[in-house]
């Protein structure tokens, strides 16, 4: 080895020892006699000092720059006590050198590797990522990943499951987002797809007898970037056998909650055992089906109450069949007419053809819409929403699906503008009740919501061909603050009910055997009953280290249009590539 300490390890106890270190010229000062080096490794940095009188270590020093690889040799020495550095585990000692070699030297670097709040353009971090992974926030991060996937191979091997490694190329098949092809030169016009998930493989270890698997696996889907979705990603897939509902929730609950605690120590759990929220409940109470729950500010139904009301709008969004609710604005109720104007353009954002507000205070109700309300309606109203004196009530009236897009985004605005929502706080909790089909008007079929595996409760099978939108999933989603980690399924595992829920897609029965004849096949050899889940490992990493975008959490991330600037990806092949895989590209 090249050294015998690591930089960040030097502690006061080490005094007088000898050490020889290597790593990266983090900072150089120079104070005309003695240069100083902060030295810094995987582990951290140290003090290096130099002195004149060391000659050749010296004259390494004076030339060293930033992100120069050096060597050193050396006494530790504490520091006097007005020098110490409180901010640094190692601040209480220093390195004085004696032996200084350079490994390589440097070209100044693009930008600072440094997490001081320096202002750089993505597309250069992104060039450059080799150079942004020295920033120990990064650093950190990838650190956590390693731990905490440790941790779940840990945790599910002394639960007796096994970890299978599935197959890359694959057949495409349908499962919500577009596949990344891969064309086949042993066999022209044939093609492979990257696996969007293992799903249809951990089904077929079930029927293979593999009675407890998992797999940190690999998956890829070729759609649209944005903040917490990259076109690959890993997560955690785990399918059991004889189990129900229950018993996949409980083990993963058991497995998060001791992440959260070993893994997290920072941060606490709102609640355990996670609450649970049936998806009918969390649209009704929040406007989302991962609703956070760090903060209130729930949806208030005021339907009934401006039924008959005087004012138009709702009384025709009501006629129409749909809803008017609430959500109250702690403290907003002196908000000026611009401040309102942006909670409009947010409203509308999700679909919201407007906004009504109500502003209480001790004086009365201040309202636009006041004169088109009577005052039953308005005492209903704050009532009805438990608005207080200072709240500002904010009302949306349509569609069931559009009220509950319009105010959910409102909340979660209000919830990031307000700093209602504590960044230590991991509150957990389950979404479960899914609808099991929803309608493509654009296609007139219905499809999974989810995906087209699902099993779902058995007194809703009459549904099936009288109300199929009424038929409830066997579903459960994992969520985090306002984030879904996961979602999994207790599965068909009978033949004739897995085709039937493909003939309500709309696949005949060929298109079925088709895309799915190995699936078919297996569930007419003994198929177990068996359920699993898969969670993200870059949507947990953003929610524990508190962060809206995936790129900090992945060591190479893409930029927003798929392509990796450090690579240069994707990027045009050789006409010979393309001949031995009879492709051209058609302009």
């Amino acid at each position: 080895m090249l050294k015998d300490t690591n930089c960040g390890e030097l502690r006061r106890e080490h005094d007088g020892r000898t050490v020889t270190l290597a790593g990266w010229v983090h900072r150089r000062r120079d104070h005309g006699g003695l240069i100083f080096i902060d030295l810094r490794d995987t582990t951290g940095l140290v003090q290096c000092v130099i002195d004149p009188s060391r000659g050749d270590a010296y004259a390494v020093a004076d030339q060293a720059r930033a992100e120069w690889v050096l060597q050193i040799e050396g006494q530790v020495a504490l520091r006097p006590p007005e020098t110490v550095n409180p901010r640094l585990v190692t601040g209480e000692v220093e390195v004085r050198v004696a032996r200084a070699q350079v490994l390589n030297d440097a070209k100044i670097p693009p930008f600072h590797i440094t997490d001081a709040g320096e202002e750089v353009e993505e597309l250069l971090r992104l060039r450059y990522r080799y150079l942004d992974l020295r920033r120990d926030s990064l650093h950190d991060t990838i650190r956590l990943r390693h731990r905490i996937v440790k941790f779940m191979r840990d945790f599910l091997c002394e639960r007796d499951f096994i970890e299978v490694e599935t197959p890359i190329l694959i057949k495409s098949t349908p499962e919500g987002a577009r596949d990344y092809i891969v064309p086949s030169r042993l066999q022209p016009g044939y093609f492979y797809a990257l696996p969007q998930s293992p799903q249809i493989l951990k089904q077929l270890l079930m029927v293979a007898g593999f009675e407890r698997y998992f797999q940190i696996a690999r998956c890829f889907r070729d759609e649209d970037t944005r903040a917490d979705r990259q076109p690959e990603f890993s997560q955690l897939d785990i399918e059991m056998s004889f189990v129900r509902r229950e018993d996949v929730m409980a083990l993963v609950e058991d497995l998060y909650t001791a992440i959260a605690r070993e893994c997290a120590p920072g941060k606490r759990l709102l609640a355990s055992p996670f609450p649970r929220l049936t998806y009918q409940e969390a649209m009704e109470r929040y406007g989302s089906d991962r609703p956070d729950l760090r903060f209130g500010l729930e949806l208030r139904d005021v339907t009934d109450v401006v039924a008959q009301s005087e004012f138009g709008v709702f009384r025709s969004a009501v006629a129409a069949g749909g809803r008017v609710k609430a959500l109250v604005a702690p403290g907003c109720a002196g908000y000026s007419r611009s401040q309102v104007d942006e909670l409009t353009r947010v409203a509308q954002s999700g679909g919201a053809k407007g906004l009504a507000t109500l502003a209480v205070s001790a004086e009365g109700v201040r309202s636009p819409v006041a004169k088109f309300l009577s005052d039953a309606e308005v005492r209903g109203i704050v009532e009805h929403s438990q608005a207080k004196h200072g709240d500002l009530v904010l009302l949306v009236a349509d569609r069931p699906e559009v009220v509950a897009k319009a105010l959910g985004g409102l909340r979660v605005w209000l919830g990031e503008r307000l700093d209602l929502a504590d960044s230590q706080v991991l509150a957990f909790c389950w979404i479960y009740e899914f609808p099991l089909l929803e309608w493509r008007e654009e296609e007139r079929r219905w499809d999974a919501t989810h995906n087209p595996f699902s099993g779902f409760y058995a007194e809703d099978e009459p549904l099936l061909e009288s109300d199929p939108g009424k038929v409830r999933a066997l579903q459960y989603d994992l969520v985090c603050n306002g984030s879904e980690l996961g979602g999994g399924s207790i599965r068909n595992h009978r033949r004739e009910m897995q085709e039937r829920l493909f003939g309500l897609m709309g696949y005949s029965p060929d298109d079925a055997r088709q895309r799915f004849g190995a699936l078919l096949d297996a569930l007419e050899h003994g198929a177990p009953p068996h359920g699993g889940i898969a969670t993200g490992i870059e949507r947990l990493l953003m929610v524990l280290r508190g962060t809206d975008n995936i790129r900090d959490v992945v060591a190479f991330p893409k930029t927003q249009s798929g392509g990796d600037p450090m690579l240069g990806s994707p990027a045009p092949v050789d006409e010979r590539q393309l001949r031995d895989l009879h492709l051209r590209v058609v302009e």
